[in-house]
């Protein structure tokens, strides 16, 4: 019998051998397809159109490459955040976080957010993605189908379970590999409060009510498994496809209503590059955006504001913005315990009320303290643990703005998080959750006590709510998918008003999906190009 590991092996000694050309190379004048940016959507998208011998892809990408030690060992992720990897956005103070101004890190590099984040593979659940078809009017959206993709594109390590996991795709999905005594610790102490838990979180688990598990994770042989390693390192020798680091996407050029190709900036130099099919944003939910606006595409007033030709008036280009929002409670250990793995390895998603049919909350086990700027103030045990815990599907909404004509100029990102009163009583129930868990019996072995917030109710919990308040990383939903005024793309990820360009990646999702976002953002592009090659069948 041949295990899932040998498979593995074997499939990738099956692959062409690395190329000793560079990773990035001078463009040429045009391309058949231009994807921009080489995150967890434009891996998968750039790969997929590269099956195809007979058309040039271009892959651009403004970071470098993925060959460095803090990216590929699946223990030194916080080191790059606020590095040369990490893009380093800025939130503007937020009335709501007491004045607080978030930092809202994202990918940069070969592998986008999926080569610096805590490599934590999950799905979403049922009512998100038959949420995404409803607002696309496209069953292919629905979680039938997403299900099926999933089993085509998993790899999965773990006890065989083939109505809900595949063993043969490109993406390397593993459960937490000999995890924490504090991991297993959650599992029973989610059992004793009445959360149900499961053998994997991507199958049952996520159709109903939720539950609790060990953390799928993309880590091969002890080595990050991003979805740029998954998708495009293996294929990245093949002659129709060039990959260009270091290079940022500007603009799109557009002639009429259609879109030509790009406008970068590459070695100091302005260089225009030709699309002869189609250009496709994979850039994220700050980047994607602000390239359309820049583009002339978005809200005219807001166009017109700094001077900018108004090619298509989408007025929600960059609206709608959403993240997953944590609140941080801590515990300290009797005696340390080292972090295994990535040091997170159970996950946990519940409902904030018994009437809803779907969880609401999403908690992630972290091993090790994760204060917030605020919350470290009120002391934090030198060896302890934190349920990093926030809200699944977040009321309120922030947006972004552009500042300038620059297409250098960051944008202004207003997060608005927590501005709706909804979104703090459901904190409220969260940190109380949080409460429950980590005061369990099960916890009793391993836990000196609780380090915050406490027992505190009342002004003094919204107090610390609004103190211990980060993000989850996920922003999303800045180019929303659907058929509103405010969508941005229609069910084929077009955007509209405009032919040749479509943008794919966590910015078209209506909402932001259960849990972390990196697994949606690969059926994003797996979607897209399925898309691509009908539109362009010979």
């Amino acid at each position: 019998m041949t295990t899932h590991a040998e498979h593995g092996d074997r499939e990738r000694d099956s692959r062409p051998q690395e190329s000793r050309r560079p990773a990035t190379a001078a463009p040429k004048p045009a391309y058949d397809f231009i994807v921009c940016g080489a995150g967890a959507s434009g891996s998968v998208i750039a790969r997929r159109l590269a099956e195809n011998a007979d058309v040039q892809v271009l892959l651009i990408e403004a970071g470098s490459d993925d060959e460095a030690e803090t990216v590929l060992d699946p223990a030194a992720w916080p080191v790059n955040l606020g590095s040369e990897r990490d893009w380093g956005f800025q939130a503007q103070p937020n009335p709501h976080l007491n004045g607080r101004a978030l930092s809202m890190s994202m990918g940069k590099g070969l592998g986008g957010g999926s080569s610096i984040n805590v490599m934590v593979w999950a799905r979403g659940h049922r009512s998100d993605w038959d949420f995404f078809a409803r607002e696309a009017g496209d069953t292919a959206w629905g979680y039938e189908n997403v299900l099926d993709l999933y089993r085509r594109i998993e790899n999965w390590q773990g006890e065989p379970d083939p109505e809900y996991r595949g063993s043969s795709g490109p993406v390397w999905v593993q459960p937490a590999c000999e995890p924490s005594p504090i991991a297993y610790a959650m599992l029973a102490a989610a059992r004793e409060i009445g959360v149900p838990t499961y053998e994997h979180p991507n199958g049952r688990m996520m159709e109903g009510p939720g539950g609790a598990a060990l953390t799928d994770m993309l880590v091969r042989h002890g080595r990050r498994h991003s979805l740029y390693r998954a998708y495009v390192h293996p294929w990245r020798d093949r002659p129709n496809l060039t990959i260009l680091t270091g290079t940022t996407v500007l603009r799109v050029m557009i002639e009429g209503k259609r879109a030509t190709g790009v406008e970068v900036l590459h070695d100091g130099q302005v260089v225009s590059i030709g699309a002869r099919a189609e250009v496709v944003l994979s850039l994220g939910a700050i980047q994607s955006p602000k390239v359309l606006m820049h583009s002339g595409i978005g809200d005219e007033a807001e166009l017109a504001r700094h001077g900018i030709d108004v090619v298509q008036h989408l007025p929600g280009v960059g609206q709608n913005l959403q993240d997953h929002v944590s609140f941080g409670c801590t515990w300290e250990y009797r005696e340390p315990i080292a972090p295994r793995n990535s040091g997170s390895e159970a996950t946990l998603y519940w409902k904030s009320r018994p009437d809803l049919d779907a969880p609401d909350l999403v908690f992630c086990q972290v091993e090790f303290p994760v204060p917030s700027d605020r919350t470290a103030a009120r002391g934090v045990p030198e060896h302890g643990w934190t349920m990093f815990a926030g809200l699944a599907h977040p009321e309120s909404r922030g947006r972004l703005r552009l500042q300038d004509a620059n297409p250098l100029t960051p944008l202004a990102i207003d997060a608005n998080m927590l501005s709706d009163p909804a979104d703090i009583a459901t904190a409220r129930r969260c940190v109380e959750l949080c409460r429950d868990l980590g005061n369990a019996q099960a916890f009793r072995p391993f836990v000196k006590g609780e380090a915050m917030p406490g027992e505190i109710k009342g002004a003094a919990l919204d107090d610390y709510i609004r103190d211990a308040a980060v993000t989850y990383w996920h922003q999303t939903c800045t180019n929303k998918m659907g058929r509103d005024e405010m969508s941005v793309v229609d069910a084929s990820l077009r955007v509209y008003g405009i032919d040749g360009l479509r943008v794919a990646d966590g910015s078209i999702m209506p909402r932001v999906t259960t849990g972390n976002t990196q697994a949606p953002c690969a059926i994003i592009g797996e979607r897209a190009a399925e898309m691509l090659r009908m539109a362009h069948a010979a």
